[in-house]
């Protein structure tokens, strides 16, 4: 493949969040194309977006190759200047001062109001929050991952009803959400599966009545003096804690379905092509 098309199949599966397959389409291109500022990028976010010590250490050496190369690229000295901003400045002393340089530098090239500047700002008012901001933008978070979650029960109930009439599905392609939902419609198929259905469909309900489920039974058996302490009434949460792992699990299989599908698309796109058969001979 040429480097641009390499360059493209990055975008596609970290956009997805294939980030193991996007770091081996990215050591693919570098091994074919040779050097390349924008691969190196690639690798390096993809690297990055794990968060981890090992990861954050590949990533920044991805990104000082490809500064070697191109010394003013913007979008690896931001991609740079980000992950040193969230590394702990007292474990990792030397990307807290390659941060101030950087963002000097970022400053000189790109032009006030650039996606650039913009990306910036936002690496650095996130490095620069208090305490309290942080539990702020926590709060926040946890509002909006709770939002999420009870949107998907929507859907996938909403799914599962329209398979029980048997309504056929659509090919969800390299849909995410799409196939996010076929997969967890797939795993809650069955009779086994049928109390879950029953609490993602009441998701809020089901919360509710197991709170009051569990502490209600904990401080009966205290009460009524059966033990000093109690744990028990935390078994109630078992049922929900399952019905999270299937979406959990449902979520994992459809990006690896759509990854997969990426790649097998890419894969035929610059399959070689034979040369016709001359029907003659």
């Amino acid at each position: 493949m040429e480097r641009q098309q390499y360059v493209q199949r990055c975008s596609e599966l970290f956009a997805v969040g294939g980030y193991e397959a996007v770091r081996a389409a990215a050591e693919a291109g570098l091994k074919e194309c040779g050097p390349d500022p924008v691969l190196f990028r690639w690798l390096g976010q993809a690297h990055a977006a794990e968060d981890e010590d090992d990861h954050d250490r590949e990533a920044e050496a991805a990104y000082r190759d490809g500064l070697a190369l191109a010394a003013d690229d913007l979008g690896l000295l931001v991609s740079h200047l980000e992950l040193c901003l969230r590394s702990d400045s007292f474990e990792y002393p030397g990307r807290a001062r390659r941060a101030v340089a950087l963002r000097e530098r970022i400053e000189e090239l790109a032009p006030p109001g650039s996606a650039e500047r913009e990306r910036v700002d936002d690496a650095t008012g996130w490095a620069g929050r208090g305490y309290w901001d942080d539990l702020n933008v926590a709060a926040a978070q946890g509002q909006a991952h709770q939002a999420v979650k009870a949107e998907q029960s929507v859907l996938v109930t909403g799914a599962l009803q329209r398979a029980a009439r048997g309504e056929s599905s659509e090919d969800t392609g390299e849909d995410l959400r799409a196939a996010e939902l076929a997969a967890a419609v797939e795993l809650l198929q069955g009779a086994w599966n049928a109390p879950l259905r029953l609490l993602l469909a009441h998701r809020v309900e089901a919360y509710v009545l197991t709170l009051v489920a569990s502490f209600g039974t904990n401080k009966a058996l205290v009460w009524s003096g059966v033990l000093d302490f109690s744990l028990w009434g935390w078994l109630f949460w078992a049922p929900v804690i399952a019905a999270e792992a299937k979406l959990r699990q449902a979520k994992k299989l459809g990006q690896e379905r759509v990854i997969a599908r990426i790649q097998a698309r890419h894969d035929e796109m610059h399959l070689p092509q034979s040369p016709p058969e001359d029907k003659y001979l």
